[in-house]
């Protein structure tokens, strides 16, 4: 059994995505971007059934985006066309680290998700839904998360703070929804300490929220110095890879893709921990959000021949 999910085999595993599909504006183009769209890609290519529920405009670039995504093999299906919002562009600067700033547009497509029957009945028979701390920004795509999040069996929330794009009641109210959530180091010392933890260490701040929260699966990514995966108390860590870093754009989606992948697959948190942190590495390692990475790659980065 594994322990997330028990008695499925991998192909027969359904993940939905929720929130924002966006084109990432570089000095050098636009990539596909936004990250449950990145976490949809990465489960698709690690062979995860994975189904993302989104919006896009009704113009050009909603067309443009579609188009990506189809030719990336996902599948458009759960994204609908906005007749009156426009499909969402975010301004991307990366300082000498490769590490990103981010300029988000409001009121997009994505801002505004109705949901239909269709993508009701998706989410309820779907094995884990995943959903991030931006789409929560409006109060239209907050409310049909707020109804997803009654359906779904396993939630995974992907806390991705964006400042002014956030506040600590919502985070608090969606961290109390989640079955699990992974946050940056600089985001569990902010939330934890907005929820009034008076703890020093990394691992005293995650367990106040996984008490705070009544939360068993908790993760917390320390930037090129790893990741601790914290499970029903037990802790397990890796200490990162050293790569030369091109952009980190999209590294921490393809991270906890390959983490929930892992864990749905297996039982064994440090492989699922030691496998996240080389596929976050990978993608560091080249430009864009969505790099093509193999299982097998993953695992030759990890132990190389």
């Amino acid at each position: 059994m594994s322990i997330v999910i028990s008695s499925k085999k991998a192909e027969e595993i359904n993940l939905t995505c929720f929130g924002e599909v966006l084109w990432d504006c570089f000095e050098s183009g636009m990539r596909l971007g936004g990250a449950p769209l990145n976490m949809c890609f990465r489960f698709n290519s690690l062979g995860l059934k994975a189904h993302m529920i989104s919006a896009v405009g009704n113009d050009k670039l909603g067309e443009a985006l579609l188009s990506e995504i189809e030719q990336k093999g996902l599948s458009k299906e759960f994204i609908y066309v906005h007749e009156s919002k426009p499909t969402s562009v975010v301004e991307v600067k990366l300082d000498q680290s490769g590490s990103a700033n981010y300029q988000i547009v409001l009121d997009t497509a994505w801002d505004n998700i109705s949901l239909s029957q269709r993508v009701i009945d998706k989410v309820q028979s779907a094995d884990v839904f995943v959903f991030g701390s931006l789409i929560a920004r409006t109060e239209s795509s907050m409310s049909s998360l707020d109804q997803l999040l009654d359906l779904a069996k396993f939630k995974v929330f992907d806390v991705n703070l964006r400042a002014p794009h956030y506040q600590l009641e919502s985070l608090i109210k969606l961290m109390n929804k989640a079955d699990f959530i992974k946050l940056n180091d600089e985001e569990l010392y902010e939330i934890a300490k907005g929820m009034g933890c008076k703890y020093h260490s990394l691992e005293q701040n995650l367990a106040f929220i996984a008490k705070q929260t009544n939360t068993e699966f908790l993760c917390v990514t320390k930037g090129n110095h790893g990741a601790l995966l914290s499970i029903k108390g037990k802790n397990y860590y890796n200490s990162g890879y050293l790569i030369d870093v091109v952009d980190t754009v999209g590294a921490g989606d393809s991270f906890l893709g390959a983490l929930i992948y892992q864990l749905c697959i297996q039982n064994d948190p440090q492989q699922a921990i030691d496998f996240a942190c080389a596929a976050g590495a990978m993608v560091a390692q080249q430009p864009g959000a969505t790099p093509d990475i193999t299982y097998q790659q993953i695992l030759e980065f990890i132990e190389p021949c």
